[in-house]
């Protein structure tokens, strides 16, 4: 039952989208912003072989990302939320670095890298990986010193309190803040496929502006979207899988 509301409040929220597109391109009248089913018709006529091979590389490339900065602001995150010595050298790096626009930092990671995957990867990770770390470390914070004290008078070691106690109670935090880099490792993804690149959807889709085909500009916006749903609706998946406590 819970399933059956869920997707059809997905296909109302994309329904009132499509309508709102729909009044926006008639209002506007410009070949430049074609209306839904237009668009739609050129997402199934474009050539598809080529489109599933962007939507692939970009798919790699954002969940290759958001993989490598979880892999490394999760254990930071933790360690820094129960040692404040740590935390305190820790956050000041952190609280330099964030304010960067690190986007400016992909003409020199051009130059270092190249213009391969390792350079885009590069820049969405160190976009997203500040987001992580510092949700992490609140959320192990608010943990209950007395809890792990009573976790630790069972006769639970260092490593078992972690496994055990503080990434569980770290986890829907973990999630949230992996809803919301994905958000941001999209668009950083749009950006940098954008510049010097010869693949992936934002390629594609400043490709087909360029040809002035707008059928398959928005065939590429509509896939990226689509991308973007999936993604989120897998991260939806997995946290009902690894925090059934948050089940409703």
């Amino acid at each position: 039952m819970r399933d059956s509301r869920q997707a059809l409040s997905y296909i109302l929220s994309i329904l009132f989208l499509f309508s709102l597109w729909w009044l926006v391109a008639v209002w506007i009248n410009n070949p430049g912003l074609p209306g839904p089913l237009p668009a739609l018709r050129s997402l199934v006529k474009v050539g598809w072989p080529e489109l599933a091979r962007h939507l692939y590389i970009s798919t790699y490339r954002v969940l290759g990302s958001l993989a490598l900065a979880l892999i490394i602001a999760v254990p930071l995150g933790l360690w820094a939320g129960r040692h404040p010595a740590f935390d305190s050298f820790l956050a000041p790096l952190v609280y330099l670095l964030y304010p960067v626009p690190k986007v400016a930092l992909l003409p020199v990671a051009m130059v270092l890298l190249g213009i391969g995957d390792a350079t885009r990867m590069l820049v969405i990770f160190l976009v997203i990986v500040n987001q992580i770390l510092i949700t992490t470390r609140d959320a192990a914070r608010q943990i209950p010193h007395q809890l792990l004290l009573s976790v630790a008078s069972l006769g639970a070691g260092k490593i078992s309190l972690y496994r055990q106690v503080i990434l569980p109670a770290c986890l829907p935090e973990i999630i949230t803040a992996s809803r919301i880099s994905l958000g941001s490792a999209i668009s950083v993804l749009f950006l940098s496929e954008t510049i010097a690149g010869n693949s992936g959807l934002g390629y594609f889709i400043l490709d087909g502006l360029f040809r002035a085909d707008y059928g398959a500009m928005f065939a590429g916006i509509l896939a990226m979207a689509g991308m973007g749903l999936v993604l989120y609706i897998l991260l939806n998946f997995l946290e009902y899988l690894l925090c059934p406590w948050q089940r409703l």
